[in-house]
């Protein structure tokens, strides 16, 4: 069972167990803060940087900025796989060039020679 606080204002609040992890308490605390800034602004609390912030986050500007943040993310992943694809091809082919001087009976290529 979950207890029950009442705060100051008669609004029941839950009490949950911290979380266990240091992810899970950081966005606990969090959400805390979000619900905290909620209650400023719906009393008419709450200070201009409140506001502010709120308002960026809702604003066409910031939502194109995570979308930019986002594509640059699939980008640096997209990088980072052609660069694993690309060095799978240059071992291929260093294993079928000494394949090659193999059967044509040269002496295979040691790793350090060119």
């Amino acid at each position: 069972m979950v207890a029950r606080q009442v705060s100051p204002k008669n609004t029941p609040l839950t009490k949950r167990p911290a979380a266990t992890t240091l992810d899970g308490r950081e966005q606990q605390l969090v959400a805390l803060a979000v619900d905290e800034a909620e209650r400023q602004i719906r009393a008419g609390t709450a200070s201009a940087q409140v506001v502010t912030h709120f308002l960026k986050l809702g604003s066409t500007r910031e939502k194109l900025e995570q979308e930019r943040i986002a594509h640059e993310n699939e980008l640096l992943v997209a990088k980072r796989e052609a660069l694993a694809s690309q060095a799978r091809v240059e071992e291929l082919y260093s294993k079928a060039l000494g394949a090659m001087r193999q059967y044509s009976g040269q002496d295979p290529i040691g790793e350090y020679d060119g």
